[in-house]
């Protein structure tokens, strides 16, 4: 099915452009979410007509998501989990602990952003994470974990 990307997919394209992706892909999820639209005439007609507003939004989420970033940039985070006595946690440090902890420190983030590639934490210790705030700006920070008796 061809589609037109109205916002950036990483791995498929930009904004406007129009790609062959498979139906399933393109019917429950660019389509649903709003990436994309089926790439008919009326649909790119109307996508023209949009394009310089749809690029005004796009330049508006990228210069929020850098000023975030530049904020976020550095930042240490301290989580305390109850640990056994040879540091192992008895449950795991995720992505919603790591942003519920950065939302206390008045940081806006999503859990969705938070990058762990390795799974949950399992153990004490100091881990750096890789926050995604959009598909070009990402942000550094430190995790620390203590465990309690």
């Amino acid at each position: 099915m061809q589609v037109i990307l109205m916002d950036k997919v990483v791995n498929l394209g930009n904004l406007g452009d129009v790609v062959k992706v498979k139906d399933g892909y393109a019917r429950n999820f660019l389509i649903p979410t709003g990436r994309a639209r089926r790439a008919t005439q009326a649909n790119m007609d109307a996508f023209a007509a949009q394009k310089a507003e749809l690029e005004r939004i796009a330049a508006e989420k990228l210069a929020d998501a850098q000023r975030r970033g530049e904020k976020l940039e550095g930042v240490s985070v301290k989580i305390t989990q109850k640990a056994g006595v040879d540091g192992r946690l008895f449950g795991s440090v995720t992505n919603a602990d790591i942003a519920d902890a950065l939302k206390a420190q008045g940081h806006d983030v999503a859990k969705a952003d938070v990058r762990l590639p390795d799974g949950p934490f399992k153990a004490s210790g100091e881990y750096a994470v890789v926050l995604g705030l959009h598909h070009d700006v990402t942000a550094n920070i430190t995790v620390t974990v203590v465990g309690e008796q």
